[in-house]
């Protein structure tokens, strides 16, 4: 796989809480008690999630509002967060998934970042554009995951991906539009959305190898 810095980088998931329900790391049972491994896997995905909304946002911003050098370094985040994220898979699924979905995730972000300057330059074709774009690569990512793992149902992530390049698109829109209130809004949906999506990854990572857990 190509291993690319690509100066744009990546992106994933969205507003998952409105298609599915939150997902327990025990696998779904209220109360059960959680291993310490399956405790630390959990919460080390929901750190990687974050932490890449966080500097996608960043960029973002700082496009925006800011000059394009704080921009590069921002996005130079982007990229490792997004080698961070593919690589928390390779313990499970080999150095080559872990290069391909890092491959997936840096074409999402592609998108998202040719969404944000269409956008900024009022292209209104050129976002319808980049939207297809974005679903394009969404089933692309769906279609992988879903192959690695029977707990990942195609459909469900599917659904998650799609309504994330949807949550990225809003929070552009806002930040174009100078509309900051909005925008925080879909920060805090878009944050607690990512909680959701780390724990459906390590529940079916956990189920999927739980003689480790």
């Amino acid at each position: 796989m190509g291993k690319k810095t690509l100066g744009t980088a990546f992106v994933f998931f969205t507003m998952l809480t409105l298609i599915i329900p939150s997902v327990s790391i025990s696998g779904g049972k209220e109360g059960a008690a959680k291993s310490p491994s399956k405790v630390e896997l959990q919460m080390a995905l929901r750190d990687l999630w974050v932490g890449h909304i966080f500097w996608v946002r960043n960029v973002v911003l700082t496009m925006k509002y800011g000059d394009a050098a704080v921009a590069k370094a921002e996005e130079e985040q982007v990229v490792q967060n997004a080698r961070d994220i593919a690589n928390a898979i390779s313990p499970y699924y080999g150095k080559e998934a872990s290069d391909k979905l890092f491959t997936l995730l840096a074409g999402h972000y592609g998108t998202v970042k040719e969404y944000m300057n269409t956008a900024f330059a009022g292209n209104k074709d050129g976002k319808t554009a980049s939207l297809n774009k974005i679903n394009k690569n969404a089933e692309e990512i769906a279609t992988f995951l879903s192959s690695a793992n029977p707990n990942w149902p195609k459909q469900t992530l599917l659904g998650a991906l799609l309504a994330h390049g949807g949550h990225h698109m809003e929070q552009i829109d806002a930040i174009n539009a100078k509309d900051l209130s909005a925008e925080a809004k879909i920060w805090n949906a878009m944050k607690n959305h990512i909680y959701v999506i780390a724990d459906v990854l390590a529940d079916g990572i956990a189920k999927q190898f739980a003689p480790r857990f």
